[in-house]
């Protein structure tokens, strides 16, 4: 397990109230630093979540805010980083893949312009809205960290559409790394299939046990060994920037 000394340092974690989110805002908060968790406004998870971290002893806030919303997102993360004193990480993680079914690829009527313009806002677009609003206060040396997803490498997802987001977040990682080099860091995760509240909503137990037998690991991924990857992104990585790295068990493999 990654462990670094981050007293005096302050993250933003978007879509943190649960899964891959909360378990970053964990590993960020157990080291030392100071977390602003984002969740939609009226969350009642995110309430109960910041309210067990304080009662554990961490430094964590709640940041309400909706990423598909750009005043709501400037609003969020200005206030965030003025009670936090700036920021030095920034984790884009929230996202949406818009329905609780798989939509096959053949299936064009059901991926229907609304369809796009909510999984585009949110996935894409949401995670420019926080890098453009969180740049300001973003401290030289910090890091941004995306959360894409192997379905933009063909690793299966629930829609062309999400696939399509989460291919251009891999490509706005490179370009914001060269726009942005050299005094911030922009890298992401790539996860394949998680196990946690809400993961793969078709499968059961017995499922998920099959499926992770065609895994090299042989187990499906938990919350936090994509956090540890962020984590690295954060904490450590100080020569890499502009990179997606692949966290899947060896699915692609």
């Amino acid at each position: 397990m990654i462990y670094a000394d981050l007293k005096g340092k302050c993250a933003l974690v978007t879509g943190g109230a649960s899964g891959i989110g909360l378990a970053t805002v964990e590993k960020l908060a157990r080291c030392g630093a100071t977390v602003a968790i984002n969740d939609l406004p009226g969350s009642k998870i995110l309430a109960e979540q910041v309210q067990r971290l304080l009662e554990l002893g961490f430094d964590v806030l709640a940041a309400e805010g909706d990423v598909s919303d750009p005043a709501d997102v400037i609003r969020m993360v200005d206030n965030a980083a003025a009670s936090m004193g700036g920021l030095d990480y920034l984790i884009n993680n929230a996202a949406t893949p818009g329905t609780r079914d798989t939509i096959a690829q053949s299936d064009l009527n059901t991926q229907d312009e609304a369809f796009w313009d909510k999984l585009l806002s949110v996935n894409l677009v949401g995670p420019f809205r926080c890098i453009r609003a969180a740049l300001p206060h973003l401290k030289e040396g910090g890091a941004i960290v995306n959360v894409a997803s192997v379905a933009a490498m063909g690793g299966g997802a629930s829609s062309t559409v999400y696939a399509s987001t989460k291919g251009g977040l891999i490509t706005m990682t490179r370009e914001l790394a060269r726009g942005l080099g050299p005094n911030i860091r922009v890298n992401a995760i790539a996860p394949g299939w998680v196990k946690s509240s809400g993961w793969d909503c078709s499968w059961d137990e017995a499922d998920a046990d099959k499926a992770a037998q065609a895994l090299p690991l042989k187990r499906i991924g938990v919350p936090e060994d994509y956090a540890e990857a962020i984590f690295y992104f954060c904490a450590g990585a100080s020569y890499i920037t502009g990179q997606t790295l692949i966290v899947d068990g060896g699915l692609l493999a």
